[in-house]
């Protein structure tokens, strides 16, 4: 049973990883939004295209703009924080029960 208690550690440990990097990625994508980037900029149309269909979804569910502001990157960073404590804790803690 302790294969199994490792590969749910490692899983919460990628995912912990993966949602931190996509975390990070949707502030640049909001302080990107702040000023004008170049839109060919390689940089700027990578973030752009990885969160821009989570983005979308949320404002088309929840049209979240007052006086201009956007919130659906402060929507998306709630979930995510969610998904880190609850998920990955729990995940992590199951392999450590399983070792």
């Amino acid at each position: 049973m302790f294969i199994i208690g490792n590969l749910l550690m490692a899983v919460a440990k990628v995912l912990d990883y993966v949602l931190m990097f996509f975390m990070w990625i949707v502030v640049a994508r909001a302080v990107l939004s702040w000023v004008n980037p170049d839109p060919y900029n390689p940089v700027v149309r990578f973030i752009n295209n990885v969160t821009e269909p989570i983005l979308y979804n949320i404002r088309k569910k929840i049209p979240l703009y007052f006086g201009g502001i956007d919130f659906s990157p402060i929507i998306v960073i709630l979930v995510i924080v969610f998904i880190q404590t609850f998920a990955v804790n729990s995940l992590y803690r199951l392999g450590l029960m399983l070792q």
